[in-house]
């Protein structure tokens, strides 16, 4: 079977090779891989900018689709012929995240999914319904996850309250979607009027760029006549979290989800403390969320947000996209 695997840092270190195809042990199953979707975390392992290194050669991605060609002994939570997505997290199946037992990501420090074959535990699986195509399937496990787990799992965000979520990467996008899927309205944030004028669904309160506004927070309270948004998604980091608190409602909840602003910066305690706001970081989601969110997108025939597809042996072209920041929506790379 056919791999690609980081040879060294950078877009040009990643090279093609030949592997044998594994075969399914005890619980285990072996994927027919159909679609791989990709994160921002892949862009910077790829690069050698994570903050966690890894031993190379690698094989990169966490997301993907697959079909099940054949199955170990004792499987029985799939099938061949199944479709199925890969949680991220290895043991992390419900409940509360404990690191101590969650197990690797894929994708570092454990090879990933960029293969045409990929040999997993059937513990990591969720079953695909047919309402979900694969392109759509692959681009679920990493970014909707966490998305899920802030406003849903985590949040309980309610009907009528109102979300803030920042850009428009594929973790905003589905916390979008997701709030609309329960009845709360969303305000935007995004440095592009372009992306801005592409969202135009009915639960959206109001769009700022904050570009143009760099006190955007205030603009915010304007949208919501003073009072606050319920709910953040916090994707910038420490340079954005301050307008995130002035955004929320007192006793509002901020997601703490990633750093695409940077990591330096300072946080005043106290300015939690005066509004009483609910902090918590997300680390993806649980299978059971992957699961949940799968369920909810099929029945209510939610499509994901794509941006464009790409042969899986053009990956770097792909992961150069995502780098740029010029996508809407999510990568894929097809099978």
């Amino acid at each position: 079977m056919k791999s690609i695997v980081i040879e060294k840092n950078g877009f040009d270190g990643l090279k093609l090779i030949s592997r044998e195809a594994p075969l399914p042990g005890p619980r285990q199953v072996l994927l027919r891989v159909r679609a791989v979707g990709l994160n921002y975390r892949d862009v910077e392992i790829v690069l050698g900018s994570y903050h966690t290194p890894f031993k190379r050669p690698l094989v990169p991605m966490s997301d993907c689709v697959g079909e099940v060609m054949e199955v170990g002994k004792d499987v029985t939570r799939v099938k061949k012929g199944d479709r199925a997505v890969v949680a991220f997290w290895e043991r992390w199946h419900d409940g509360s995240f404990d690191a101590s037992v969650a197990g690797a990501p894929l994708g570092g420090p454990s090879d990933g999914v960029l293969s045409e074959q990929f040999l997993t535990s059937e513990d990591r699986l969720v079953v695909v319904p047919p309402e979900i195509s694969d392109i759509e399937a692959a681009s679920l496990p990493c970014a909707a996850s966490t998305a899920w787990n802030a406003l849903v799992t985590s949040g309980g965000v309610k009907p009528g309250e109102v979300v803030l979520v920042q850009g428009t990467g594929g973790v905003s996008l589905f916390a979008m979607q997701f709030a609309e899927m329960a009845g709360a309205q969303v305000v935007v944030t995004s440095g592009s009027d372009e992306k801005l004028e592409k969202l135009s669904t009915p639960g959206i309160l109001g769009k700022v760029n904050y570009r143009k506004y760099p006190n955007w927070s205030a603009e915010v309270l304007k949208l919501t006549n003073g009072r606050g948004v319920d709910h953040v998604i916090e994707v910038g980091g420490p340079q954005s979290f301050e307008h995130s608190l002035k955004s929320i409602r007192p006793g509002g909840q901020i997601n703490v989800i990633g750093y695409l602003g940077g990591v330096d910066g300072g946080i005043n305690p106290l300015d939690i403390f005066r509004k009483q706001a609910t902090v918590r970081g997300i680390p993806v989601g649980s299978r059971r969320m992957l699961q949940e969110l799968v369920r909810a997108m099929a029945s209510t025939k939610t499509k994901p947000m794509i941006d464009s597809v790409t042969h899986w042996t053009n990956a770097a072209q792909a992961l150069q996209r995502l780098h740029s920041g010029k996508h809407f929506g999510k990568v894929i790379l097809s099978f």
